[in-house]
């Protein structure tokens, strides 16, 4: 097979059950093709399933475990960290380029993009100033592109990519990247994120009814890129990383932890932070999957005992465990929990909320240790947000250092969550091509995703 053009749209969250009246553009151009449906990946979270499909591993071999994890050597635990070096096995683009060294591929926003070996890449990159202030911008490679797609589309819409503002503005935004990629440098292959879905669905839940409108803008922007893709010559393939399901139970392993003096915290300006060395057992929280760190293997067997007796832990997976599912990697805790499906993890570790950190209350991604849904809110408790948001904003113009806490301690306002294996198919992710000989009639891995892709660019390597 000779080289095809190929452009993959990773639309976060799409599923079966969503592909129906509010997204006629979708539901029309998938009829004409195939739909497939993922077994996702373990854990269901962005980072290890993107790390899935462009590898054709599972995290015991390509290292992404969670979309964060503890870093035992330097005793912090950190989330979305950018560094293609991070995933520990080869990529779609590298195997492909094996037997066909001109193949270029373009990373639009997909995870782990810099310091990677894609020919082009666009990538969130905020400049944090010594002054408090975080200002949005894009890292790209070659470093000549960020100035043109400013230049052309505006500074990249940071704010409403996450956040209690996070809107369609930024898949917008990166669907016309997208596009100005494709006519300035015409790569084999683009990967496009498109990540909208993912916040109604876990603001509201899973009903197609209550994120009409979301749907309906989603459709509206991969319509477009899928008739200027097909205009041009290029194949387009539609998939999603995980469904999003109905929850309504956060559980907090950290404040059990604590509870029973495993967790310890360090007062620091009468605000108490997860101290990771003093502490006998700790856990990260990645939605509905927890990595919990144990630091004495003796204690292993009792912390496994008290998490499996906490209401909301479906299981807890010991060494044989992580073996089972892929995750016998030394990124992982020593026990993975698992949510019951109406329930999620939170990363809470304080037990009056008057103690917690002064982060706690932000939108601030790198500092948590651990997944926080409840930043897609305002805390309804505030009067007047936009006059208090407007008032932090004022006091940073003028150089003054300034918190903006909007974000509520009550982790009941999330109404979705995903990374546990669903039952119910309809919750699992899809990959949708034209090409239905490319594709099983069968639901398929999410290590399968990786030969389905690399069959699309006409490679005929198999692993």
């Amino acid at each position: 097979m000779g080289r095809r053009r190929t452009a993959v749209l990773d639309v976060v969250g799409l599923t079966t059950a969503l592909l129906g009246e509010h997204t006629p553009r979708l539901r029309a151009w998938a009829a004409a093709g195939r739909v497939a449906t993922v077994e996702p990946a373990f854990p269901a979270v962005t980072c290890t399933a993107q790390a899935a499909y462009l590898t054709g591993a599972t995290p015991s071999r390509h290292g992404v475990v969670a979309n964060g994890w503890y870093e035992r050597d330097d005793g912090e635990v950190r989330f979305w960290r950018q560094s293609g070096r991070l995933v520990q096995a080869p990529k779609l683009w590298e195997v492909a380029r094996e037997e066909d060294p001109g193949l270029t591929c373009a990373n639009l926003f997909w995870w782990f993009n810099m310091h990677s070996s894609a020919d082009f890449s666009v990538t969130p990159r905020p400049i944090y100033t010594a002054d408090g202030r975080k200002i949005p911008d894009v890292h790209t490679r070659p470093a000549r592109l960020r100035d043109e797609l400013q230049a052309r589309l505006g500074r990249f819409p940071l704010f409403s990519f996450w956040g209690p503002a996070a809107s369609i503005d930024s898949t917008r935004w990166i669907a016309a990247a997208a596009r100005h990629v494709e006519e300035r440098l015409a790569p084999t292959l683009s990967l496009v994120y498109l990540p909208h879905l993912d916040y109604p669905l876990q603001r509201l839940g899973r009903s197609p009814a209550a994120i009409a409108r979301d749907l309906a803008s989603v459709d509206a922007v991969c319509g477009d890129l899928i008739d200027l893709y097909e205009a041009r010559g290029v194949q387009v393939v539609v998939l999603s990383e995980y469904g999003v399901g109905d929850v309504s139970r956060p559980v907090h392993l950290n404040r059990v932890l604590r509870e029973e003096r495993h967790l310890a915290v360090r007062d620091e300006l009468g605000r108490e932070q997860l101290d990771t060395s003093a502490s006998a057992a700790f856990s990260v929280a990645d939605h509905q999957v927890a990595h919990v760190y144990v630091a004495a293997p003796r204690d292993v067997p009792a912390v496994r005992q008290l998490l499996e007796s906490v209401p909301g832990v479906a299981e807890v997976l010991d060494g044989d465990g992580r073996r089972a599912v892929g995750l016998d990697h030394p990124r992982s805790g020593e026990l993975v929990a698992v949510a019951e499906p109406d329930a999620w993890f939170t990363y809470y570790h304080w037990l009056d909320d008057r103690r917690a950190p002064d982060f706690a209350r932000t939108v601030d991604i790198h500092r948590k240790p651990g997944y926080d849904p409840a930043e897609l809110f305002v805390d309804p408790r505030i009067r007047l947000p936009g006059l208090r948001i407007a008032g932090s904003l004022l006091r940073r113009r003028l150089g003054f250092r300034a918190l903006l806490e909007v974000v509520p301690l009550d982790a009941s306002v999330v109404r979705g969550s995903h990374g546990r294996r669903p039952e119910d198919a309809g919750c699992w992710p899809v990959v949708i091509s034209r090409s239905r000989d490319l594709l099983p009639e069968g639901p398929m891995t999410a290590q399968d995703v990786f030969q389905v892709l690399l069959a699309h660019l006409g490679s005929g390597r198999q692993r």
